[in-house]
């Protein structure tokens, strides 16, 4: 694998923000692919589906009613983009009518994992994030 100079750490940066040596790539460099594969983890469809797949492994529609408002074009891009990154495994199977299959692959699992708990840190102080936004609020209509 070559590394090219898009995805070297920028050495302009704090040490406490500059990557290991020995990882060849940077999401803060902008040419650097897994800036791509953040976004698709990080985007709401992605890391909803990739909670839901984390649950165990799901047809299609079953996954559309569990990322409750992912429209079927979206669940689709989503689920390529995924898929193509790794993260989770499509599996066709030949039958009438055919049956598709989703689940996550085990670095989707890892990933999802990772996700998982930054949705219940978040779900798990929302008293203070809806604190929080009452307060800017009111603060901004103040003026």
């Amino acid at each position: 694998m070559s590394i090219t100079p898009e995805c070297t750490p920028r050495q302009d940066l704090p040490a406490q923000d500059v990557p290991a040596p020995d990882l060849p790539y940077s999401v803060f460099a902008r040419a650097c692919p897994s800036r791509t594969t953040l976004e698709h983890v990080t985007g709401r469809w992605g890391a909803l589906t990739l909670g839901a797949l984390h649950e165990g492994s799901l047809r299609f529609n079953q996954l559309r009613r569990r990322v409750d408002g992912v429209s079927e074009k979206m669940l689709s891009q989503t689920l390529h983009a995924l898929e193509r990154d790794g993260l989770v495994h499509r599996e066709a199977q030949p039958t009438n009518p055919p049956r598709v299959d989703y689940e996550l692959t085990p670095l989707g699992r890892e990933v999802a994992e990772r996700l998982l708990a930054l949705i219940q840190c978040v779900e798990g102080r929302m008293d203070e994030v809806l604190a929080a936004r009452a307060r800017y609020d009111a603060a901004r209509g103040a003026r």
